[in-house]
């Protein structure tokens, strides 16, 4: 790979991706292995492939990420993010599909926290009357 590189940071729930696209010829990596063998899941491929299928990118960049925190459906939704925001830093044209396609922006939503009193963070305990 060459030295010069994109780069783009992704986040989802926990998890946070830290992705360099290099010129190439398709290949992606994931904390050093093949992202087929990362995420055996052909959904989670998928959802990383989505970006670069989406602006006809596939075969002309290699990916390099490193992803960490959160469960590999995060890690896989924060590697698109990724892979998404340095596609921008490539070619800015590519934003109105990106951003129709809802990858540029990052999904805040998180698991939200257990209150005291309740069984989860809205679940209550079972009422009983008599």
């Amino acid at each position: 790979m060459s030295a010069d590189f994109n780069y783009g940071t992704g986040r989802r729930k926990t998890a946070t991706a830290r992705t360099r696209l290099y010129a190439g010829s398709g290949s992606i990596l994931v904390n050093g292995r093949s992202f087929e063998e990362y995420f055996p899941r052909k959904t989670l491929q998928m959802i990383i492939r989505q970006p670069l299928v989406l602006c006809k990118v596939a075969d002309k960049f290699d990916v390099k990420v490193t992803v960490a925190g959160g469960g590999v459906a995060g890690q896989a939704e924060a590697v698109r993010h990724g892979i998404s925001r340095a596609l921008l830093t490539v070619d800015a044209s590519m934003r109105g599909a990106l951003k129709k396609a809802g990858f540029l922006t990052r999904d805040a939503r998180k698991k939200e926290r257990k209150k005291y009193g309740l069984r989860a963070a809205r679940a209550r305990y079972q009422y009983s009357k008599r």
